[in-house]
């Protein structure tokens, strides 16, 4: 289903008439195991099955390794079927998010802790080097219509591992982590998370899920997110632009030079 995944992400509309422009294209996406319906989620095409395991492994739900994920047997377009064993839960719960709000209401700093190890220690990394992390990722679907929002995974070094654009900020980290988990490389130690706004307590939750020890922002934090990166020892960095950043918690990770 992935194929070109650029290729969906924007389309041709007209404004004030007959000027040509090109929007972000968002769709509903189903998550299913089988025949159970787990989810829709508003995103923009691309990278359909990350976004999937990335979601069900940063609610808690994956309960073993993923064996296969795709589009049913009939390709129906906008469906993707995981399959991997699940927790108990999974079947009796039903999701509905947005592009703009993931799954709300659900956050509780001990319902996190159940899926979520402290942080473990390090990497230590200099606060210019952080400050700089938003000017390195790539967004070619923002730079066409400003509307998709990124998330970057890096290393300890600065060095982009992979970045994944969507209209809503929450399908873009589901997405790095996705990609991530099947690759066999979570949880994500050593590693940085960078998102291209504001930090808030679902993008938290997930990278903690994920096992990623530093989280940047290009905006702001709200209070839970920086409640919750503390809870969980993680470094959480917001307003990182013209080489400045914020460090709200964990700032034993940030060297100053």
């Amino acid at each position: 289903m992935a194929g070109d995944a650029t290729a969906r992400m924007h389309a041709p509309v007209l404004r004030d008439g007959d000027v040509a422009d090109r929007v972000a294209v968002e769709e509903p996406l189903e998550i299913r195991a089988g025949d159970t319906a787990l989810a829709v989620t508003m995103r923009t095409p691309g990278h359909d099955e990350e976004l999937a395991v990335g979601f069900l492994h940063g609610e808690g739900l994956l309960a073993g390794p993923v064996a296969a994920v795709g589009p049913t047997a009939d390709l129906a377009a906008n469906v993707v079927v995981v399959d991997a064993p699940l927790q108990a839960v999974a079947r009796e719960r039903r999701f509905y998010t947005t592009s703009s709000c993931g799954i709300c209401g659900r956050g509780a700093l001990d319902e996190v802790a159940v899926h979520a190890a402290p942080a473990p220690p390090g990497p230590v990394l200099d606060r210019a080097l952080l400050a700089a992390l938003p000017d390195r990722l790539r967004q070619p679907g923002f730079a066409v219509t400003g509307g998709l929002h990124a998330t970057g995974l890096f290393d300890a070094a600065g060095e982009l591992l992979c970045v994944r654009e969507d209209v809503g900020r929450h399908n873009a980290m589901d997405k790095v982590i996705g990609r991530a988990l099947l690759d066999g490389g979570l949880p994500l130690a050593g590693r940085v998370l960078c998102v291209s706004g504001r930090l808030s307590f679902e993008l938290v939750q997930k990278a903690a899920v994920a096992g990623c020890p530093i989280l940047v922002g290009v905006g702001a934090p709200s209070s839970l997110a920086v409640e919750l990166a503390a809870d969980r020892g993680m470094t959480l960095c917001g307003f990182a632009r013209r080489g400045c950043v914020n460090v709200y918690t964990g700032g034993g990770r940030v060297r100053d030079l």
